[in-house]
């Protein structure tokens, strides 16, 4: 009797862990400056001095932040590259996302990425706080996606960079209407700035951002799936 109350008990268990996810990856609390690997996306974290803030690293590209007083941070979760190659040798990149982001004063919501030679920090912005970035002239726009974005190039001159203090451009597609959920055709945004002379050079990163600048703040990043020639992470 013991001995069948064992074989059921044993077969319950083996149905019970048939039924569960595979692939399953564990939530990941982070509060200080980090990089890595999660749910078979990259990651990061980076805050400047001032403040404080949380990221929750959840499945795949999905994530959650926190920020409160801060002066400058940047959660974000996407792919990155080994700079061999530039955004044509790689292929065409989207990704299709979905947040609730809940700002109190300046912060993005983006695409956001960087190039090494030349050495460009960029910004696709779907959707921002109380100031729409980045406070220049207009070089040209791009209609993509359902909606018309501005581009713009800027410079800054000493500043922290993937390479250290440096002095590097910054490109900009700032969407004129705000959104935040949709498919971001990364690459349509590349070909744009290119065709204005803003030249890229080899892919360092793309991922889905959420940067906080001498704001507080919080944003669930429900949906974020990165695909290359249509295929998503991290199966590409």
């Amino acid at each position: 009797m013991k001995q069948k109350k064992m074989k059921l008990l044993l077969a319950l268990f083996v149905c019970f862990a048939l039924t569960l996810p595979t692939g399953a990856v564990q939530a990941q609390t982070i509060t200080d400056n980090s990089i890595g690997t999660h749910g078979g996306y990259d990651y990061e974290f980076w805050k400047d001095s001032g403040g404080s803030g949380m990221m929750t690293l959840n499945q795949g590209g999905t994530f959650s932040a926190q920020w409160n007083n801060v002066n400058n941070i940047l959660f974000r979760k996407g792919k990155k590259f080994d700079e061999t190659q530039t955004h044509q040798q790689i292929g065409n990149m989207s990704i299709n996302y979905g947040a609730n982001f809940q700002p109190n004063g300046n912060a993005y919501l983006c695409v956001y990425g960087w190039t090494v030679d030349p050495l460009v920090e960029f910004y696709i912005v779907d959707s921002w706080g109380n100031w729409r970035p980045p406070g220049a002239t207009a070089k040209g726009t791009i209609t993509v996606d359902g909606g018309t974005y501005d581009i713009y190039e800027t410079t800054r001159v000493n500043q922290p960079s993937i390479k250290g203090i440096a002095t590097f451009q910054q490109y900009w597609s700032v969407r004129r209407s705000k959104r935040t959920s949709g498919t971001i055709s990364v690459s349509e945004h590349f070909r744009a700035w290119e065709r204005l002379g803003m030249r890229m050079g080899k892919m360092y990163e793309v991922a889905l951002t959420v940067e906080g600048y001498q704001s507080s703040g919080s944003a669930n990043v429900y949906s974020n799936t990165l695909s290359i020639n249509g295929r998503p992470i991290p199966s590409w």
